[in-house]
């Protein structure tokens, strides 16, 4: 029995109990005694409350739970695929996850991990969110920041960094993060690839990095979709003579489309059909054009707030629990 089901059965005792008390007070003539009924009534109606509150309570994660896990599995079949296909054999890489605004980059690195990368959120990790230096940031001003994440002092040299990391990726996975790279002028970002992560790279690969059991990634996070078009710093294609050092360009997240909206929709039908949220959609007439109507012709994150409207949840609130990466 799970502990909902343990609460149901306390709180249907506690329910029998205040019938049976209501009904011995309603036959009973002594005043005192009448007292002692009400006050015990009054203590198990509240413990009854309590109970309904924790049962509500555990519906409520449950049901988010059940939202996350088939919104994990809408959209974004290109750059999983991509992902898992550079992964497959390689445990050292770095990737571009670029779009325009609310496209869902935050949310395709946090599936990606979570689906593919074994112990993700326990993995020794640091990210960097670049919007908060502003657009005129200065590559010693990220050096300082990397250094300080590392623990190291700020008089520390790239190669010093480096060392670092490596260090650590001898024990587990590492994952680096750099979010808003779009803040980044160009020849920072080719600095921080050139001195930072190929150096990472060439070690870790020197060391036998193939036969480790630990993944060494980085990703660079582009929320304006502008840094996929520096095509000196990043592949798409794997030639013969590709190194898994040079970092990868993940497919452009697009806006879904009414097929990938479709199949989504199928795919709840076959996978998720004990979850509530399958009976919410039901209930809707033609939800695949209510979504599109709705998100500005299926802008990922402006779908995923509808979806979520629909089961009473915000997703803006709902995403700061989800997202862990």
């Amino acid at each position: 029995m799970n502990q909902r089901d343990e609460l149901q059965k306390l709180c249907d005792e506690l329910r029998k109990k205040i019938n049976f008390l209501r009904g011995k007070k309603i036959t009973e003539a002594n005043p005192l005694v009448i007292f002692q009924l009400e006050t015990e009534i009054e203590k198990a109606e509240t413990e009854c409350n309590q109970l309904v509150q924790q049962i509500n309570n555990l519906d409520t994660v449950r049901f988010s739970d059940e939202l996350y896990r088939a919104l994990l599995e809408l959209g974004y079949e290109e750059q999983v695929r991509s992902f898992k296909k550079f992964i497959k054999a390689q445990s050292i890489g770095a990737f571009l996850i670029h779009g325009s605004p609310d496209h869902g980059q935050r949310w395709l690195l946090n599936r990606i991990l979570t689906q593919n990368i074994k112990n993700s959120t326990t993995s020794k990790s640091f990210k960097v969110e670049l919007h908060r230096m502003g657009r005129r940031i200065d590559v010693s001003t990220l050096w300082r920041e990397i250094g300080g994440r590392v623990g190291l002092k700020r008089q520390d040299t790239p190669l010093e960094i480096v060392e670092r990391v490596y260090q650590w990726w001898q024990t587990q996975n590492v994952i680096l993060v750099f979010h808003d790279v779009d803040y980044m002028p160009e020849n920072y970002l080719h600095e921080l690839i050139h001195e930072f992560w190929l150096p990472l790279a060439n070690q870790a690969r020197e060391s036998g990095s193939q036969t480790r059991k630990f993944r060494l990634l980085m990703f660079f996070v582009d929320y304006e979709g502008c840094v996929g078009n520096c095509n000196t710093l990043f592949v798409e294609q794997i030639e013969p003579n590709w190194k898994p050092i040079f970092p990868v360009k993940l497919p452009i997240i697009d806006p879904f489309c009414q097929q990938i909206l479709d199949q989504w929709l199928e795919m709840l039908e076959m996978e998720f059909d004990t979850l509530p949220l399958v009976n919410v959609i039901n209930q809707k007439e033609d939800p695949v054009q209510q979504i599109l109507e709705n998100s500005d012709n299926g802008i990922p994150e402006l779908a995923f707030a509808e979806i979520c409207d629909w089961c009473d949840c915000n997703w803006y609130e709902a995403k700061d629990k989800w997202l862990k990466h």
